[in-house]
């Protein structure tokens, strides 16, 4: 499910990251790449030794558990160290698949990639190029999103950033492992849940909906681990 999440991020928000990522030196993405990735991706990349990167990627973090359509959309059991990057000058990443397992560098647990998340860190008129480009079984799917929205997508999609060729594409990536790891059961729970809630707004806690309450309950306690 490729969802566009937004306002995870005030205005407010993004300014202040944006004003603590600046006074940071950023270093070349390339070393946080495996082998192949490494001959696709330039870009920067905030270090993760940085002393400002643990309280950084925890702001962004926590705005996204407290987001109601994260929650609903990802149902996240873990949520990885959002990382912070930078396309500018020609930087791109090529057509890649995010690895399936990766390690929390705060907890040290091993994490299955269910999710990919993009916060946008940047307003779209401060670059040309930078689109994320997502594959899936309709085609490609284009994305340049308001500073402080984010984009949600399978962990399994084929992606890539286009070539940035004006300006700086500022923007928070990370993982997350769901509570349910097939992407289609994720998908039906969140049209479910999207569905009572607009009913609950129409028709009040009438028992049909307090009936399909309890479904979206039981399915959801059938397809959690």
């Amino acid at each position: 499910m490729l969802l566009h999440i937004p306002q995870v991020l005030s205005k407010q928000e993004v300014a202040a990251l944006r004003a603590e990522l600046a006074a940071g030196a950023w270093v070349d993405g390339v070393r946080t790449s495996g082998a192949q990735a490494a001959n696709l991706k330039q870009n920067l990349q905030f270090p993760a030794d940085s002393p400002a990167f643990a309280a950084l990627a925890q702001r962004v973090a926590d705005a996204l558990a407290r987001h109601p359509l994260f929650v609903s959309a990802v149902l996240p059991r873990h949520i990885l160290p959002p990382m912070f990057n930078c396309y500018q000058g020609g930087g791109r990443y090529g057509n890649h698949v995010d690895n399936a397992l990766q390690r929390d560098r705060f907890s040290n647990d091993q994490v299955r990639t269910d999710v990919s998340t993009t916060v946008f860190l940047s307003e779209p008129d401060e670059y040309d190029g930078g689109e994320l480009i997502v594959e899936d079984t309709y085609g490609e799917h284009e994305i340049k999103l308001e500073a402080g929205d984010a984009i949600i997508y399978p962990a399994t999609s084929l992606h890539r950033v286009e070539p940035v060729t004006r300006g700086a594409r500022i923007a928070s990536f990370l993982w997350t492992q769901s509570r349910v790891r097939d992407a289609w059961q994720r998908k039906m729970l969140f049209d479910l849940d999207m569905t009572i809630l607009k009913l609950r707004h129409d028709l009040g806690d009438s028992a049909e909906v307090v009936s399909l309450t309890g479904t979206y309950h039981n399915l959801l306690r059938q397809w959690a681990d």
